[in-house]
């Protein structure tokens, strides 16, 4: 994948027949675009006369999304790299026994960080999820379904992230590394859910009128 980041090459790239980049990264991108609407609610009611009694917390929706946009967009290149890591160990030598434990070892190694980054994914598209409640609940009423379409990216992009968290575990002899990441995955996607729901009852409500 080409630096600096370009959504053309990447969607060629995801479309190829090679396994990187692949689903966490499409995952983190999800998320990239979820941040983005949020950012765009939160322009669309900063400066509004309507909106004047929450000015200054899209202020810093505003602020928050974008950082996390940027971060997100970094780890489309980041579950990319983690993968690449998986898969040179996976190559390493194993003739001798002294070959085969230093492989082994480079595997769980490159395992945990194939597993720690989607997980980064999850937890920054939960960062979003939180943002966009207010952005799509209390932000411009005329950008509310762009709100809840980024709730749905965002979503998507935390639910990939728990799965690719999922099934880097099976190959992780560690089952103190392996239940931690269980329950914070299992955390992660409650919360998430419940935002989500809450964004799409609210927006309904907003969409009444019409």
């Amino acid at each position: 994948m080409n630096t600096p980041f370009s959504l053309p090459t990447f969607l060629d790239d995801l479309a190829s027949g090679e396994p990187i980049p692949g689903g966490g990264s499409a995952a983190a991108l999800a998320g990239a675009l979820g941040a983005a609407l949020a950012a765009m609610v939160a322009n669309l009611t900063v400066g509004r006369k309507r909106y004047v009694d929450v000015n200054d917390q899209m202020e810093a929706v505003l602020a928050e999304a974008e950082t996390l946009r940027g971060r997100l967009t970094g780890l489309v290149a980041e579950d990319a790299q983690a993968f690449a890591q998986v898969r040179d160990a996976y190559r390493l030598p194993k003739e001798s026994d002294e070959q085969q434990a230093a492989r082994n070892a480079a595997i769980q190694a490159a395992m945990k960080g194939a597993s720690l980054t989607p997980l980064a994914t999850m937890h920054a598209c939960l960062a979003v999820l939180r943002l966009l409640e207010q952005a799509a609940t209390l932000g411009n009423v005329n950008a509310a379904t762009d709100g809840a379409v980024g709730a749905l990216l965002a979503r998507a992009g935390l639910v990939g992230g728990a799965l690719n968290v999922r099934v880097n575990l099976g190959s992780i002899d560690d089952p103190a590394f392996t239940a931690e990441s269980e329950q914070s995955v299992a955390e992660l996607q409650a919360e998430a859910d419940a935002i989500v729901a809450r964004i799409l009852a609210r927006v309904e409500d907003r969409l009444a009128p019409w």
